[in-house]
C-alpha cells in the first residue's frame, strides 16, 4: 500500500513539474482563439464566439502577436498594430516577454501543443 501510495505521489509531482519542450516552440505561429481566462481570484470566463483570434508570428526566438477579424470568405482583416516580443529561457521556464512604448509584461509558457497553448501572466 505505501509503495502504490509513493508511486502515485511520484507521478503525480512529475506531472505537475513538466515543462515546454523549448523544440516545440514553433507550434506558436498560427492563429489562435481565446477559449478561457482564469483570473487571480480563480473566476473562469469562458469564450464561446470570438469575433477576433490572435495571429502569432514566432521566427527563432523573436516574434509578434496580432488581433486578425476572420471573414466568412475565408480570409483575416487586420491592421498594422502588433506586440512585438521575444522568448526568454530561464530555470527550464519558456516566457514570452513583450515590450510597448508605455509597458513591459511576461507570460510563461505553461502548456503547448498543436493544438493549444496556455499562458501565466
Amino acid at each position: 500500500m505505501i509503495k502504490k501510495l509513493i508511486l502515485i505521489l511520484s507521478l503525480f509531482l512529475i506531472s505537475c513539474g513538466a515543462k515546454v519542450d523549448k523544440d516545440k516552440l514553433h507550434l506558436l505561429n498560427g492563429y489562435w482563439e481565446i477559449k478561457e481566462v482564469t483570473f487571480v481570484d480563480g473566476a473562469k470566463k469562458e469564450y464561446s464566439t470570438n469575433s477576433t483570434v490572435d495571429y502569432i508570428k514566432l521566427d527563432s526566438l523573436s516574434g509578434f502577436r496580432k488581433k486578425v477579424d476572420p471573414k466568412f470568405n475565408g480570409t483575416f482583416e487586420t491592421s498594422n498594430d502588433a506586440e512585438a516580443f521575444f522568448i526568454r529561457i530561464s530555470n527550464d521556464s519558456i516566457f514570452m516577454k513583450y515590450t510597448n512604448d508605455s509597458n513591459i509584461w511576461e507570460e510563461v509558457l505553461t502548456s503547448l501543443d498543436e493544438k493549444s497553448f496556455s499562458v501565466k501572466n
